[in-house]
């Protein structure tokens, strides 16, 4: 087999079989090849609503040094189900847009499409089809689609006064990973004691438990995906929630070991890499104070995890409480088209 192969050569049908087959062998399913696509919901509640999400993997901007084309497919699935997982929805089907540069290798591109499968199937996730261009450079555009019934769908306004802030897993390590891989163009041999750190920029990963038992349960008021940043997360919490804000407890609880290791190591604010690093795919709760106790312990019946991070505080601020010693946080994390500082 020529490994030098550009998909150039190939043409948009052997690119759409080469999908299919990928699909039948690691599925066997069939993928279904119309003008439009059908997905049977099997749903017995009608008043299940559909709910979608799209979030696009674009090559110069999503695609960090090292990252290799199996863990760019599985990426761009991982960004899309995690937006639905946070609010209660379980992901049930998939349709993909790929844009494609004619010089990428026929063999990059089987790897783009195994990772995407992979992770459909580790997410019990249908891929159902799509469609595919000639683009400049890479670009994978998922719409991602599950159904529920609104009232259980945990939305980003409705949290209250001194409900409690959680999050399903500890901050810091892209912030390590993305400064190592971007800024030191470091790699897992030269930055060994940081594996942890940089593997989760290159396979980042969710949990979804913690997210469809609190929407079961009707235990969370709010919720958010915080793939852009803890900081900005909590920001766009305030923009859906008028006059609220938040205290965090900057400790263990917030804090993965990994990042305070390299912050001191490197001499590098502890506070940026905690809530500037964006891509943790972490999914962030607020609760009401009298259910957290509640919320917890189904949580972790459950082979889940829920750390108590902060409260919700009158004002639209974001305040640091580290030492008894109160800070207000400015910095929002990242945002596309915005100026650098």
């Amino acid at each position: 087999m020529n490994k030098d192969l550009r998909i150039g050569n190939l043409g948009e049908n052997k690119l759409i079989k080469l999908i299919e087959d990928l699909i039948l062998k690691k599925t066997g399913k069939v993928l279904l090849r119309d003008d439009s696509f059908f997905f049977n919901p099997k749903s017995r509640n009608v008043d299940d609503k559909l709910v979608l999400n799209s979030d696009m993997l674009v090559f110069t901007t999503d695609i960090p040094p090292l990252m290799n084309f199996y863990q760019t497919g599985k990426k761009s699935v991982i960004m899309n189900i995690s937006d639905l997982i946070v609010k209660g929805v379980e992901p049930r089907g998939m349709i993909i847009s790929l844009g494609l540069p004619k010089e990428l290798k026929k063999e990059e591109f089987i790897d783009i499409i195994n990772g995407i499968i992979d992770c459909s199937v580790k997410f019990n996730l249908r891929y159902i089809g799509g469609d595919i261009n000639e683009t400049k450079e890479l670009i994978i555009n998922p719409t991602v689609f599950g159904f529920k019934n609104p009232s259980d769908i945990i939305f980003r306004n409705g949290l209250h006064l001194d409900d409690i802030l959680v999050v399903n897993n500890k901050f810091g390590l892209t912030g390590v990973g993305f400064d190592i891989l971007l800024n030191r163009n470091g790699d897992l041999e030269s930055f060994p004691d940081y594996r942890r750190s940089i593997m989760s920029v290159l396979e980042p990963n969710i949990s979804g438990n913690e997210a469809l038992i609190l929407s079961e349960k009707k235990l969370a008021t709010s919720s958010i995906d915080s793939s852009d940043g803890l900081s900005k997360s909590l920001h766009d919490l305030i923009l859906s929630n008028p006059n609220l804000g938040f205290e965090i407890a900057f400790n263990d609880n917030l804090i993965d070991q990994e990042a305070l290791k390299y912050s001191q190591e490197y001499n590098i604010p502890l506070v940026n890499l905690v809530f500037n690093g964006g891509e943790e795919f972490i999914h962030l709760f607020t609760i009401a104070e009298r259910n957290f106790s509640k919320a917890k312990k189904e949580i972790q019946t459950r082979g889940g995890k829920l750390f108590r991070v902060g409260k919700v505080i009158s004002g639209e601020y974001i305040y640091i409480l580290e030492e008894n010693k109160r800070s207000e946080l400015k910095a929002y994390g990242f945002e596309h088209f915005s100026k650098p500082a």
